[in-house]
């Protein structure tokens, strides 16, 4: 299947290594046990989406609507995350509001046919603010914890870099339409990295609990 940008493999590994969740980690640890079904559909979405480009059909309606998806699905689970529970309720409403906005923007303003930039923007804005907020409340607990074996921190790691990163090239599609082909070509080649990048620090923090339950066994 050539047609399947690099990624996409890595978007398969991560989803192997996800499945180790339900035999390795404890119940504390629910929202990894999200991710699994979650990286199944953006497997098939990818996959699906990559097919229809290679056959010049349109694709943005999957992309459109799954992205919206995608943005709630993590703030759903930073809201897992996070401790206060304020702030856990707040995010609740915020899913309920961006997913009304995005969609009605899809479906009544920018189109079926073109990709919700601005929706889109509004989301990694709120993805970078909600992991800013883990951060703030990791470094504000009052007991040391082991980064290296915490699934959390590798995961909004990869959040915040991916959506800090992510945000003019893809906010802003739009407005490169009548840019030159070889720059267009070099946004994607960003693109490919940093879903790379997203997808190994996801690997990081389903697996990186192994060695603490292979330690825990043995005693």
């Amino acid at each position: 299947m050539s047609f399947l940008p690099l990624y996409v493999y890595f978007i398969c590994f991560s989803f192997l290594a996800s499945l180790s969740v339900y035999f390795l980690l404890n119940s504390s640890f629910f929202y990894l046990k999200l991710f699994p079904p979650f990286l199944l559909a953006t497997l098939i979405a990818e996959m699906v989406g990559s097919y229809l480009s290679a056959l010049r059909k349109p694709n943005v309606a999957i992309y459109n609507f799954f992205t919206v998806f995608e943005f709630c699905f993590y703030l759903y689970v930073i809201s897992l995350i996070i401790s206060n529970r304020k702030m856990k309720n707040t995010l609740l409403i915020v899913i309920a509001l961006y997913s009304i906005t995005a969609v009605m923007n899809i479906v009544f303003f920018q189109g079926m046919d073109s990709f919700h930039t601005v929706t889109y923007a509004v989301g990694c804005l709120l993805i970078v603010g909600a992991c800013m907020y883990y951060f703030f409340e990791l470094f504000k607990f009052p007991n040391s914890v082991d980064l290296k074996t915490n699934p959390a921190f590798w995961i909004c790691s990869g959040l915040l870099f991916f959506y800090c990163c992510g945000f003019p090239l893809f906010g802003f599609t739009n407005l490169i339409s009548g840019i030159s082909r070889l720059i267009i070509r070099n946004l994607y080649s960003i693109i490919v990295i940093l879903n790379i990048f997203l997808y190994s620090l996801f690997t990081i923090g389903f697996l990186c609990q192994l060695k603490v339950r292979k330690y825990i066994l043995s005693r």
